[in-house]
């Protein structure tokens, strides 16, 4: 008896999820069709696998909250938003639908007066941010997504405690998830007891009430260093050395940043302080300083970010717009490649009518899943015309896009559906040719360090491991 009315329960529950996957309305129809198919297959595990991952939700009341506080920030400094006059001045026509879209997601507009500076190694990356630091009179105000207690990531600790007590604010963030080792460390504790404010977006502290309320895999993946309001750091790199030790095996983590003054700092400002008063809602908005500050001889520039609080598909919808005005070339640069049918359909369409693509991957990937998925591309985009190269010395982690030698964007954002449906990220686009054409050099600089893929050796993969990458991407729509 009791087991009779356990299978009925489970047919109920199990007839629920399965109309609930029909009934949505935010799902592609593959996404739908493998929800179904995981249902079917898997009925017991399945349902547990939707509960915890199938509907991108943070929780009672997030989104409203979130909006709320974004729309409060743009109402009470409009001047950080930029002008939508200013992109039709300065952008040239067949680009500017990419930057009107982008300003549609979260009201960042183009501003002027923008220069960037593109870090040359990891060591002078560090040594600036810790000079600026040390330098700083007003505040500091830092997110990453993983911040380790290795040599970097100890440093930036320091330099913080430093400024904190000659009576710089100080305020740092991570991520629950990325950096729940530090939160547990000495360091973490140190920062508080020297006057640093702390704070974790998105935690994980009450395992049980995000199982049943929300998505432990929803994350801010965002990398912001804002010092004084004037100078800020925007690029792929987290709070740790290159050698990761938490997957040393990979290492070196390759990646890409620049040091940034401009107007684009106050708008970094501002996604800083909508996530920090997220998880702080008594700090004053006034607390967060805006300085439009425009450089002598700056370019255009604006932010783009995105989350799962935004409307969905924004990110790849961006990206294959400023792909669909490419004329003459497209450079792109990622660890990890799970696109979605609108980005992989356009990246093709892109090569087709024959602009030059080139696609940079790492050789030996940290996921095997993602690997795997990304592999299952290349007969598609090497059909279509698109050079693919795989990084050799480390796991390349820069996210770089180039266009036409006018256009770089250069941020936290991976081609993959982590970053479109389920991260918070950060990214600037810039309409400069001398800083694109610094991109282009590093970019090339990674072809360099890589080997081509070609028709051939595609063909020549064994039979098993085509079958094998196949299945794998079959989950793409859900990974």
């Amino acid at each position: 008896m009791l087991v009779d009315i356990l299978i009925g329960i489970h047919i109920l529950a199990w007839l629920a999820v399965s109309l609930r996957v029909l009934a949505r309305y935010d799902l592609t129809a593959p996404a739908r069709l493998v929800w179904l198919v995981i249902l079917f297959i898997l009925p017991y595990a399945g349902l547990v696998v939707y509960w915890m991952f199938g509907e991108v939700h943070l929780g009672f009341n997030f989104e409203h909250r979130y909006n709320k506080i974004s729309q409060q920030l743009r109402s009470n400094f409009p001047q950080v938003m930029g002008s939508k006059d200013t992109m039709e001045q300065v952008i040239d026509p067949e680009y500017r639908p990419a930057f009107t879209y982008s300003a549609s997601v979260n009201g960042f507009n183009t501003t002027l007066g923008n220069k960037a500076e593109l870090m040359p190694d990891p060591k002078t990356t560090e040594q600036r941010m810790i000079a600026d630091f040390d330098a700083a009179t007003d505040h500091i105000h830092v997110m990453y997504y993983i911040w380790l207690d290795d040599g970097m990531g100890t440093a930036i600790a320091e330099a913080l405690m430093r400024a904190a007590k000659r009576g710089v604010q100080c305020r740092a963030m991570v991520d629950g998830m990325g950096s729940r080792k530090l939160l547990r460390s000495p360091l973490w504790e140190g920062m508080k007891q020297a006057g640093v404010e702390v704070s974790v977006a998105l935690p994980i502290d009450n395992i049980f009430k995000i199982l049943l309320f929300s998505r432990i895999d929803l994350r801010n993946h965002r990398k912001i260093t804002i010092i004084d309001g004037k100078i800020g750091y925007v690029g792929s790199r987290n709070s740790a050395d290159p050698e990761f030790r938490v997957k040393p095996k990979y290492a070196p983590w390759v990646d890409i940043m620049l040091k940034v003054q401009g107007p684009i700092v106050a708008q970094n400002q501002m996604l800083f302080a909508s996530d920090w008063l997220m998880e702080n809602p008594d700090t004053p908005y006034d607390t967060f300083p805006y300085l439009i500050q425009q450089q002598p001889e700056g370019y255009p520039a604006q932010v783009f970010a995105d989350g799962p609080t935004q409307r969905q598909g924004t990110t790849p919808q961006f990206l294959s717009i400023l792909m669909g005005h490419a004329k003459k070339s497209l450079v792109i640069s990622t660890p990890y490649f799970v696109p979605d049918y609108t980005l992989i359909n356009m990246i093709c369409a892109t090569a087709y009518r024959g602009i030059d693509v080139t696609i940079i991957f790492p050789k030996h990937n940290d996921s095997f899943i993602v690997a795997a998925t990304s592999h299952s591309y290349y007969w598609q985009l090497l059909e279509a015309g698109v050079k693919i190269y795989e990084y050799k010395p480390g796991l390349l982690h820069a996210k770089t896009l180039t266009i036409d030698d006018q256009i770089s964007l250069v941020g936290s954002t991976n081609l993959d559906l982590r970053s479109f449906d389920l991260n918070y990220e950060n990214n600037v686009i810039f309409y400069d040719k001398g800083l694109t054409q610094q991109i282009i050099e590093r970019q090339q600089s990674y072809i360099e360090d890589s080997v081509e893929v070609t028709h051939d050796e595609v063909r020549d993969w064994p039979i098993y491991y085509r079958i094998w990458i196949n299945i794998v991407s079959t989950m793409g729509p859900v990974l």
